[in-house]
C-alpha cells in the first residue's frame, strides 16, 4: 500500500552494485557506472556538483534541507562528471518543499518536484522509502554513496566518479554518546564511525538499506564533523520519520 505512488520497481538496480566490505566518501571506492540508480546531483549554472539526492519516483527527488536548492539543476544517470558521453538527463526544479529547523538541522529534508518527468532507463529509477515503522537494528551495514570530498586534507577536490562505502547504523543511545543528548533528534540517525565517512558534498545524497535484493532509502546525508573524521559517527535525516511528511508533500502536489 504505502508504496502505491512508486513504481512498483523501485529500490532495484537494473545494473548490480557491487559493495565491497559489504556481501572517501572518505575511504570509500569507486562505485559501478549506473549502479545506484535513484542518485542524483544537485548543480549549479556552470555545472559545480554541491550537493546529492535521491530520486523517489518520476516527479520528485529529496535531498537535504541544508543545501539550499533554488534555481539550480537536477543531473541524472551520471557517474563520471567530467565524462560527456553519458545518457545523462538534466532536469529543472519546479517546486521546492523544505520541512527544517536552520538551528539544529532537525527535519533535515527537502522535496524537489522536477518541471517534467524522468525517463526510467537502466540506469535512472526510483529507491523505495523507508516505511514510517521501518527500524533497522543497529550494527546493520547500510551503504552511502556520493561525489563529496575524499581527501579531508584537500578540501577543494571533488571525485570524478561517484564514491560508495558501506558503513554500520548506530543505535540512537551509541549516537547520543557521541554527540551529546540534546544535539540528537528523532529525526535523525547515524552511521559510521567505522573508518569510513560522508564529507561535504556528498550532503543530501543516500544512505541505503537493502532487504531482500530491494534497497530503501534510511537516511539523508545531513551533518558530522567539520573534518569528515571517520571516527566520528555522520548524521542522516531519518526517512521513516519524515515519510508522513514525504507523502501528504507528494499526494497534494
Amino acid at each position: 500500500q504505502a508504496y502505491l505512488y512508486l513504481n512498483s520497481c523501485c529500490g532495484v538496480p537494473a545494473i548490480k552494485p557491487q559493495v565491497s566490505g559489504y556481501n572517501k566518501i572518505v575511504n570509500g571506492e569507486t562505485a559501478v557506472s549506473g549502479s545506484w540508480p535513484w542518485q542524483v546531483s544537485l548543480q549549479d549554472g556552470r555545472g559545480f556538483h554541491f550537493c546529492g539526492g535521491s530520486l523517489i519516483n518520476q516527479y520528485w527527488v529529496v535531498t537535504a534541507a541544508h543545501c539550499r536548492v533554488s534555481n539550480h539543476r537536477v543531473i541524472l544517470g551520471e557517474h563520471d562528471r567530467q565524462s560527456n558521453g553519458e545518457p545523462i538527463q538534466v532536469k529543472n526544479i519546479a517546486i521546492t518543499h523544505p520541512y527544517y529547523n536552520s538551528q539544529n538541522f532537525n527535519n533535515d529534508i527537502t522535496l524537489l518536484r522536477l518541471s517534467s518527468p524522468v525517463q526510467m532507463t537502466s540506469r535512472v529509477s526510483p529507491v523505495c522509502l523507508a516505511s514510517s515503522s521501518t527500524s533497522i537494528p543497529s550494527g546493520t551495514k547500510c551503504v552511502t554513496t556520493g561525489w563529496g570530498k575524499t581527501d579531508i586534507n584537500c578540501m577543494n577536490t571533488s571525485p570524478r566518479y561517484l564514491q560508495q562505502t558501506s558503513l554500520p547504523l548506530l543505535s540512537p543511545a551509541q549516537c547520543r554518546q557521541y554527540w551529546g543528548y540534546n544535539r540528537i533528534t528523532d529525526a535523525m540517525i547515524c552511521a559510521g564511525a567505522s573508518g569510513v565517512s560522508s564529507c561535504q558534498g556528498d550532503s543530501g545524497g543516500p544512505l541505503v538499506c537493502e532487504n531482500s535484493g530491494v534497497w530503501s532509502l534510511m537516511g539523508i546525508v545531513s551533518w558530522g564533523t567539520s573534518n569528515c573524521n571517520v571516527r566520528a559517527p555522520a548524521v542522516y535525516a531519518r526517512v521513516s520519520y519524515l515519510r508522513r511528511w514525504i507523502d501528504q508533500t507528494v499526494a497534494s502536489n
